[in-house]
């Protein structure tokens, strides 16, 4: 269960659309909510259209008037502002992680180029390489303005790796305390949307490798069942699904259809690039999806 949240700002409105699920996954949590803010050095007057926070009285008069005005009295909220100015703002929230005690990193997708920049070389692909820390990102828009944010449906997709189950473990607790459904979907592709180095056997061995995908769906259903049994255990509301198709495609539709809150998706934390955009699901459930998609460091097994 998440104890310290982490909420990078850089005193935009598209940075604090993060907010309305901050407190929510605090109150559900009873975990303390840290502001953070960077002094970046030779920083620009304007960030996305209004006023950059220029030097540390400014940023700590800021970050004091969020604390005070958008988080009730019952969520304990610390703020930060690191004073000294810095070349890599990514790199010096990265750092201030492990510093702080937090357990769960929050922030807004928004940057020059989209969720794929940002991940890359910045706040979520630094943190997901040490390999320990979740990190939630959450679009610009994903939660109407003045409309409070509700877990009521998590989307775990899962691929029978026993190690991307752990971002299931790690959100059962907290899908208790939301009385949440969660909804396991696995997807199989089918002979058309195969990618990667299974283009190349599908065109050598087409016969072989319909066979294998059909054997596939039946693996699938087995494993979710099983995970199903184990489940019932506990109070969790629990769905398995079957799909085939394309794996982002089929998420993405999932995800509108039964309107879910959350995605969770378990990451490899590996150094370099590699760390999770190898690989076509995970970037473009990211770049699409309309809701807070929880991106959990996972261990292979």
């Amino acid at each position: 269960m998440f104890k310290k949240i982490l909420v990078p700002l850089d005193g935009s409105q598209l940075a604090e659309s993060v907010l309305p699920v901050v407190t929510y996954l605090a109150k559900k949590t009873k975990a303390t909510v840290t502001l953070v803010h960077v002094i970046e050095q030779n920083a620009p007057k304007e960030v996305h259209g209004q006023t950059h926070l220029q030097n540390p009285a400014q940023a700590n008069q800021y970050l004091q008037k969020i604390a005070q005005t958008i988080f009730s009295s019952d969520i304990q909220v610390e703020y930060h502002v690191h004073t000294a100015e810095v070349t890599r703002v990514s790199q010096s929230i990265a750092e201030h992680i492990s510093e702080l005690g937090t357990d769960l990193v929050v922030m807004c997708t928004h940057g020059r180029g989209g969720v794929k920049d940002l991940l890359f070389g910045s706040i979520a692909q630094q943190v997901i390489t040490k390999g320990s820390i979740p990190v939630m990102l959450i679009r610009p828009g994903a939660i109407p303005e003045k409309k409070p944010y509700h877990c009521q449906n998590i989307l775990v997709p899962l691929d029978g790796q026993p190690a991307h189950e752990q971002g299931l473990l790690k959100i059962m607790d907290f899908g208790q305390l939301c009385q949440a459904v969660i909804h396991l979907i696995q997807v199989v592709p089918t002979f058309g949307t195969l990618s990667g180095e299974w283009t190349t056997t599908s065109r050598l061995l087409p016969g072989s490798t319909t066979k294998i995908l059909d054997m596939e769906v039946q693996n699938a259903e087995d494993y979710l069942n099983e995970l199903l049994l184990k489940l019932k255990k506990t109070s969790l509301k629990v769905t398995v699904n079957v799909f085939r198709g394309d794996p982002a495609d089929v998420i993405i539709e999932f995800a509108q259809n039964i309107k879910v809150d959350l995605i969770v998706l378990g990451t490899h934390s590996k150094i370099g690039t590699e760390a999770f955009w190898a690989g076509s699901v995970t970037p473009k459930i990211c770049k699409t999806a309309q809701v807070p998609i929880l991106l959990i460091p996972v261990n292979l097994i």
